[in-house]
């Protein structure tokens, strides 16, 4: 009898403990991620997406302008097998103008699959600055098998961009995102790529 008890109150405390970690999950941890990222820059909650029509900064005058060069990365993760860089490794990028840098992407097998790319801004507090519009990374990617596909992204930095900020790195990298239960295994193939 006694251990009848003692399982249903550990049972109990087990139930309140998943409820409160759920509750934890669900309704405190993205806030608190939120708030952490924009803090240390990791993960760019900080880059803010803007859809609006008008480029703060159109008003300002040439003599008023600066600007900043902007450095492109792209990876792949190992367990996806595309390739995957930008078409342009560098650019100077004048603060308030809408700008767009291209990156291509080759998938190197004989099957469809998909990614998802995360980007990253360094120095981390450029993260604040940097505006995108449009961006591949704001959704899933599928690719066909053997499909070369060039993707844009559409951004502007804010005027207001500390001075001593001089140059900007723009990171991607894609990672397998394929539908649940997919376990296929990936057959290389053999491919011109990215030229």
């Amino acid at each position: 009898m006694e251990t009848r008890q003692a399982n249903r109150k550990l049972a109990r405390k087990l139930l309140l403990v998943s409820v409160g970690m759920f509750v934890f999950g669900v309704f405190a941890m993205p806030p608190l991620y939120d708030k952490f990222c924009e803090i240390t820059g990791i993960g760019q909650a900080g880059i803010r997406v803007d859809d609006t029509a008008g480029v703060p900064g159109d008003h300002l005058s040439p003599d008023q302008q600066r600007t900043v060069k902007l450095l492109f990365d792209a990876t792949a993760n190992s367990a996806l097998p595309w390739e995957f860089k930008p078409l342009q490794r560098s650019m100077d990028v004048t603060l308030g103008e809408a700008s767009e840098s291209v990156y291509a992407v080759y998938s190197l097998v004989e099957k469809d699959t998909a990614g998802q790319a995360v980007y990253n801004v360094t120095p981390p507090g450029a993260a604040l600055y940097f505006v995108k519009t449009e961006c591949f990374c704001f959704s899933r990617q599928q690719l066909a098998a053997g499909e070369y596909r060039e993707m844009p992204v559409r951004f502007y930095i804010e005027t207001d961009l500390p001075e001593n900020i001089t140059e900007i790195t723009l990171s991607y990298t894609f990672f397998l995102n394929e539908e649940p239960g997919s376990t296929d295994t990936l057959a290389q193939q053999p491919g011109s790529g990215i030229n």
